[in-house]
């Protein structure tokens, strides 16, 4: 998928190893974007405000990873020395009323800095913007995303900026909203905007972009509008996945009634993708976008079939989504706001607080066994304790803004360090042994989950199940002592179904050795109802 070298600089050779500086690559697209750069020949260092969170990628060995934050100057400078080609794939979309200041300023501290040290080019992906209509009518997310390309078109540093709409592919944010409304809700009351026409792009076309545009002349300076072949409204595009997916026809009756905020409370409640992410998306279909030009293909040539048709970029993300290869989601960018100091091994809260709930069992089978049920908690297989209070305190999050229970898991069997499981966050694996998981909803204070397989000083496998919350404030006191009365059923009862589930499992494998059938064990419980 990696882009065609076209004219270079003076002293650049076509193929030449450049070195590219990715921020955001723990997000959707930059965790996309790394290993293409890696298959172009070029050398990577990745920004990140927590590199563990990019320990388990499988490119992480071949790429340099550094500490650091788009608003801070000082570690920008570090990370952008001997840099040729920088891309910025970060926003402050979800972090408030102020997004729009945070990106502004980060925008111009990352190209001050690129300047300062000498970076040949930016590469920026935006949003594809409207034609004719002022920049001031726009939704703040299309506003704030056309001011950051300006912000890099006007500075010293060559800049491409990419502007797309809709990105299709597995994982994505806009796919996932497409498909879970599509399959979820045969009648569907819509609003108005599911008539607007819009321009979707497959990830792998904004992936063969992003990597091409690393070789552009340096005489380039400017904007490119990027899209697929198809010009469709979102009500065309639900009866197509319908189509595609193998799906009953769509009943879609549109209301005029449902304003932006309306709608996105209605793509939270039926989706996965919280509020706070569905309204800039669905406020951006307000008005058309559609590309006014494909200059793009003089410096990125189109290979025989791309850019991709939109049934068949659907059919692709499907395909991912059943055979779970889906590399990253929406969600595997952390959550505005979440935590994310890294737990102290001993921790010393200097005269604060830190509660715990402790469970520790023995289990009927070996911890190889134990770790495959610790690792595939949560998403389909649920938490193997009672489902009403995992599903309620979903839903109580998604009613206060956060992500809810909803956002699954990215692979059925597998995590890795920053994947997003439910509402919580993988921070630390040792595989075979512990799993410990930061929480992502929203609380007065800080929690983690741990889960442990360990043997004991006499050979046998036990179970042990740490859930530690450190209080903010009187109401994180108060929190703590309102749900410990129900610790005993629900933290209890994962330990000790957990422990079941593995025994189970360990016995149902032992019985397909001795008959040579092979069945999957079915989860003990499920968190979902």
């Amino acid at each position: 998928m990696g882009g065609t070298v076209v004219a270079v600089e003076d002293g650049q050779r076509d193929g030449e190893r450049l070195h590219c500086l990715v921020t955001g690559a723990s997000g959707y697209v930059g965790g996309r974007l790394v290993p293409e750069l890696l298959r172009a020949g070029h050398r990577v260092r990745c920004l990140a405000r927590s590199p563990g969170k990019l320990r388990d990628h499988p490119w992480a060995p071949d790429v340099e990873t550094v500490r650091g934050d788009v608003t801070d100057a000082a570690s920008l400078a570090g990370a952008m020395r001997g840099v040729d080609v920088a891309y910025y794939l970060v926003h402050a979309l979800t972090t408030g009323p102020g997004f729009e200041e945070t990106d502004r300023r980060a925008a111009r501290i990352f190209a001050e800095q690129a300047h300062a040290a000498g970076v040949r080019r930016i590469v920026y992906l935006g949003g594809l913007t409207p034609e004719g209509v002022p920049e001031h009518s726009l939704s703040p997310h299309l506003r704030s995303r056309a001011e950051v390309g300006r912000i890099f078109l006007d500075s010293p540093v060559p800049a491409t900026v990419l502007r797309a709409a809709v990105v299709i592919g597995s994982g994505s944010a806009s796919f996932e909203m497409l498909r879970y409304l599509t399959e979820r809700l045969p009648v569907m009351v819509t609003p108005s905007w599911v008539q607007t026409r819009t321009q979707p792009i497959a990830v792998r076309d904004v992936l063969r972009y992003l990597a091409g545009s690393a070789t552009m002349p340096p005489d380039v300076d400017r904007a490119f509008d990027i899209g697929g072949p198809d010009v469709l409204t979102y009500e065309e595009m639900m009866r197509r996945y319908a189509e595609v997916a193998g799906l009953r026809r769509r009943l879609i009756v549109r209301v005029p009634v449902l304003t932006p905020r309306l709608s996105s409370h209605w793509v939270g409640l039926v989706t996965p993708v919280p509020a706070a992410i569905a309204r800039p998306l669905t406020e951006s279909l307000r008005h058309e976008v559609v590309c006014r030009e494909h200059d793009i293909a003089r410096h990125v040539p189109d290979p025989p079939g791309c850019p991709l048709p939109f049934d068949e970029a659907l059919t692709l993300a499907l395909r991912k989504v059943r055979d779970a290869q889906v590399d990253t989601r929406w969600s595997s960018a952390a959550v505005p706001g979440a935590p994310s100091d890294p737990l102290p091994t001993d921790p010393d809260w200097a005269g604060g607080s830190l509660y715990r709930d402790e469970r520790s069992l023995p289990v009927d089978a070996s911890p190889a066994a134990l770790w495959k049920v610790i690792e595939g908690i949560g998403g389909d297989n649920g938490w193997y304790s009672f489902p009403l209070a995992w599903a309620v305190r979903g839903w109580l999050d998604r009613f206060v803004g956060g992500v809810g229970l909803r956002r699954g898991r990215r692979d059925a069997a597998h995590l890795r360090v920053g994947d997003s499981l439910d509402f919580w966050r993988v921070e630390e694996i040792e595989p075979g042994r512990l799993l410990r998981l930061r929480a992502e909803m929203r609380l007065p204070g800080l929690a983690w989950l741990e889960m442990c397989a360990e043997t004991d000083p006499a050979g046998r496998t036990r179970y042990r199940q740490r859930a530690l919350f450190h209080p903010r404030g009187l109401l994180g006191h108060a929190y703590w002592w309102s749900v410990s009365p129900f610790h005993a059923v629900v933290f209890g009862g994962m330990a000790r179904n957990i422990a079941r589930a593995a025994a189970r499992g360990a016995g149902a494998r032992g019985r397909a050795a001795r008959t040579g059938r092979t069945r999957p064990a079915r989860p003990a419980h499920r968190s979902r109802p």
